[in-house]
């Protein structure tokens, strides 16, 4: 389904933003309070353009129309920008109403569609308010999707091997497969032994960026490490140190610090907003259906001669 954006007019005039430094460097940079525009009452007239006025509240509708990421720009930085390319579009209807193209048959036909487009559009924003999702689906879909909610904190020690690619480290040699492996078991024996996890990952490990902080990789789930280590850390349950695991970058001995997976309740509001898509798609689908709605099957059809 394809809705045309109400104000398509105004982006195409709108550039798209830049990417946005850190938020850290903006903080520095902008007074983030000086941007936004003062607060006036809604009923404000805030723009004329000869006999047309736009209020305050008015204003901010069109503004909801756009996308997120010309929506903010829309109250802040271009604002302004924003405001002429609404006066440049009333301007340009006057003249068009001064030329009577308001009274051709192409101004009614492509009206008629875009009138019907923007209750459109104000229809799907009304339908996705008013939809509720049962809780069995939400349900149904957490129950399916359980692994995109398990999550693991865990630390490693790479022992890399030749072709790997992950750097020699500096005053190191190159390993071959069995030589990397009979190390990552050594290691693996000491640890058992009784010696510190993190002091060998930061003596030892080749994965420097870790390394130096023991190990340790953070929080991570399911697709964000490479297949044999996923499958290898999460079945580690807290505490529990591996057997080598080999990937294309050497062999590593993982250490899972913590095992857990979000609740339902804790992932309802996620899960509402990942299953209201589709069950709006399914509800626009089924109002298709019921319309009277035909296409000229000889005028469609892709197979013309």
């Amino acid at each position: 389904m394809v809705l045309l954006c109400p104000a398509s007019f105004l982006l195409a005039q709108t550039p798209p933003p830049k990417t946005p430094p850190p938020i850290g460097e903006l903080t520095k940079q902008v007074d983030v309070g000086k941007m936004l525009a003062p607060a006036v009452p809604p009923d404000r007239v805030v723009i004329t353009v000869g006999d047309v006025k736009i209020t305050a509240a008015q204003y901010d509708r069109l503004v909801d129309t756009l996308p997120d990421q010309y929506r903010a720009l829309a109250r802040t930085t271009q604002r302004k920008q924003f405001a002429d390319n609404i006066v440049q579009i009333l301007v340009l209807a006057q003249e068009g109403q001064r030329r009577k193209i308001n009274e051709t048959t192409e101004y009614k036909t492509v009206a008629t569609f875009q009138l019907s487009n923007v209750l459109a559009a104000l229809a799907v924003e009304a339908m996705r308010k008013d939809l509720k999702v049962d809780e069995a689906d939400l349900r149904k879909y957490y129950d399916q999707h359980k692994p995109e909610y398990e999550q693991v904190h865990g630390a490693h020690i790479l022992i890399r091997f030749q072709g790997s690619q992950v750097p020699v480290r500096a005053g190191q040699k190159e390993l071959t497969d069995a030589e990397a492996l009979a190390k990552a078991q050594e290691l693996r024996a000491k640890i058992v032994a009784g010696a510190d996890f993190a002091d060998l990952a930061r003596k030892e490990s080749d994965d420097i960026g870790s390394g130096s902080n023991g190990g340790d990789l953070g929080t991570f789930k399911h697709g964000q490490m490479v297949p044999s280590f996923e499958e290898a850390a999460f079945k580690l349950k807290p505490g529990e140190l591996s057997e080598p695991i080999k990937s294309q970058f050497g062999y590593h001995l993982i250490k899972v610090q913590t095992h857990d997976s979000k609740s339902f309740e804790d992932a309802r509001t996620e899960i509402e907003g990942k299953v209201k898509p589709d069950a709006l798609k399914s509800a626009v689908e089924e109002l298709s259906k019921k319309s009277p709605a035909v296409l000229d099957p000889e005028f469609f059809s892709l197979d013309k001669k």
